[in-house]
């Protein structure tokens, strides 16, 4: 059935006019951004197949690239990048909300907050920055590596060059772990005590490395994952 040959109250976009987008289910939003359908299919069947292949999961669509959209019958190149923008501008809303509030970063918590929309669901390792000022306010953020399945770059370098010239007292490192264990594993111990070492020579302070798999995360502040003589007196000012 063409999505015109059903009841005004049932259509996606007549039903987002009246009722807004809150009333609409996952398919029917996709729908609207598909727009138009095939001969055999509607928007609405072709928007409701493409959720069941990425597991009826936005996570899971969030991660597909055009190309395994276009697998799907009924999505080609345009369909397939319009879904693409809309689910980044998605990420991207949450990521800008969860950041607006200005307030002293106290604990590896409140950086799991502002960085689990953005790392969830993802297939690859990326690595993210954060720079503090003296007060632990965030001066910003930005992601320094995208890697593959197992493992993403870290150039101490460049993360030493970053925080002096946003004149940064203090960073915070984030990577993800597509494997599900928060766990670091000795490359990740091994980098971030050469990112530390690095960073004491130019007074900045390597406040933390968190890593976030899923809905858990491993904060090697919290677990003292540091050189002995390490304290983490930066939390508490």
């Amino acid at each position: 059935m063409k999505i015109s040959e059903m009841k005004p109250e049932e259509r996606p976009r007549e039903k987002m006019a009246e009722k807004g987008a809150r009333a609409l289910g996952t398919p029917e939003l996709l729908a609207i951004i598909l727009r138009t359908g095939t001969g055999r299919k509607n928007a609405l069947e072709i928007a409701s197949e493409l959720l069941a292949s990425a597991g009826n999961s936005l996570a899971g669509l969030a991660d597909f690239s055009v190309d395994r959209m276009k697998e799907i019958k009924g999505i080609g190149t345009d369909k397939a990048i319009s879904v693409a923008a809309a689910m980044e501008l998605g990420k991207r809303f949450v990521y800008e909300k969860s950041t607006c509030k200005k307030e002293s970063v106290t604990c590896a918590g409140q950086i799991f907050d502002i960085m689990f929309p953005v790392m969830k669901g993802l297939s690859h390792e990326e690595c993210w920055i954060f720079f503090l000022n003296r007060a632990n306010y965030i001066i910003a953020h930005e992601m320094l590596s995208s890697g593959g399945m197992t493992a993403t770059v870290l150039d101490v370098k460049i993360i030493i060059r970053k925080a002096l010239e946003k004149k940064a007292h203090g960073i915070i490192l984030v990577h993800n772990h597509p494997s599900g264990n928060p766990m670091p594993g000795s490359a990740d111990v091994k980098q971030t005590m050469m990112l530390k070492k690095a960073a004491e020579t130019f007074e900045i302070s390597l406040v933390d490395h968190i890593v976030i798999s899923d809905d858990r995360y491993y904060s090697f502040a919290d677990e003292k994952l540091y050189s002995a003589n390490t304290t983490c007196d930066q939390w508490k000012k």
